[in-house]
């Protein structure tokens, strides 16, 4: 089964959400305080659960089961063509899957028609799409706030068609996925932080707000060193549904993703030490052709140290700072070539 991906984030501030409620009893024969409380309790969590059921019906029927030799992950119905977004973790290097439908019936066969390991996307399509398939509805991600309530929906642990709630805790977070384990190792800007628990499986599903809106996928559940790596609780993460519908709709239309939104060196490169064994930068392997660093004389061997005002010491600090940036951005990219340091401007360009 695949395990969402796992990170260590910068800290968090923790959010607390407090309630009151006042009313008045009929003049000359007052209610007790504490019998109103307890009737606008039962009405507001009437009101909630009523909203929490609706959302389950209309979104849950979009939310699929994905299934490959190796592994098991979640997706979304994106369109009545039978494409399905998920996480490129999710498949991996598989190319053919078996899908799952909520609404039940036997397993569909799926084909890949692209994977973005950049942003842990991918989009997957349904050799005989059936009739009723329904497609989600992917919203403003830009309009979610801190404390809104959320429902992730998935397939973790196997449980087919399972919900947990919570609330979003932060938006606009840049987060690095680890690699290990078959992840992407992708460093992914503008994530929706949530406190929906984000178990195994649950990868690839779907973030949802009470409008029946999908507002992100979640793919990332934090993990805590201080106890061993385990998991820790209440911190998650989804790619925000902005992103996911930019890079769906062009692989969907182009069969890649032609412009990602997203800045890019145009190189390849490693991480070095120095000599007492500690992060030192980052290593040039490879320039591509006509790219941001070739075009700014980069080259194989230098050793990037800076990039803007950031020094850059590992291969996922430089990731993180051009997550930050936009195409066409310049920035001072600082290097060491031959024992000297050097400075070039640099004119981003577009990652994919």
């Amino acid at each position: 089964m695949r395990r969402p991906r796992t990170l260590l984030p910068p800290g968090a501030a923790a959010l607390a959400l407090a309630v009151s409620a006042c009313t008045s009893g009929a003049a000359g024969n007052p209610s007790p305080p504490e019998a109103n409380a307890r009737v606008a309790a039962t009405g507001g969590g009437n009101d909630l659960q009523t909203a929490y059921q609706n959302t389950v019906k209309n979104v849950l029927p979009s939310v699929v089961q994905i299934t490959t030799e190796q592994d098991l992950g979640s997706g979304v119905v994106y369109d009545g063509k039978g494409d399905i977004v998920t996480n490129a973790h999710v498949i991996g290097s598989a190319t053919s899957f078996q899908v799952s439908l909520a609404t039940g019936g036997s397993p569909l066969g799926a084909k890949l028609v692209a994977s973005f390991p950049a942003n842990d996307l991918a989009v997957i399509r349904l050799t005989s799409p059936p009739k009723g398939l329904k497609p989600a509805d992917f919203g403003d991600s830009g309009k979610v706030a801190v404390g809104q309530i959320v429902l992730a929906m998935g397939n973790p642990l196997g449980l087919s068609s399972s919900v947990t709630q919570g609330i979003v805790s932060a938006t606009g977070r840049t987060v690095s996925e680890g690699s290990a384990d078959g992840g992407t190792g992708a460093t992914i800007p503008d994530m929706v932080q949530t406190s929906a628990a984000i178990n195994p499986g649950n990868s690839g599903g779907a973030l949802v707000n009470l409008d029946n809106q999908v507002i992100g996928i979640p793919t990332l559940a934090a993990t805590d060193p201080q106890f061993g790596s385990g998991a820790a609780p209440g911190i998650g993460f989804a790619i925000p549904a902005s992103t996911v519908k930019r890079i769906a709709d062009q692989i969907i239309k182009h069969g890649k993703v032609t412009d990602s939104g997203r800045a890019a060196l145009g190189v390849t490169v490693r991480g070095v030490v120095d000599q007492n064994q500690q992060p030192a930068g980052v290593a040039i392997v490879s320039v591509s052709k006509g790219g941001a660093a070739a075009k700014a004389g980069l080259r194989s061997g230098d050793v990037i140290t800076k990039v803007g005002g950031t020094p850059i010491t590992t291969v996922q600090s430089l990731t993180t700072v051009l997550a930050s940036l936009t195409p066409g951005t310049k920035v001072a990219v600082t290097y060491d070539r031959d024992g000297a340091t050097k400075t070039a401007q640099v004119t981003l360009t577009s990652l994919g």
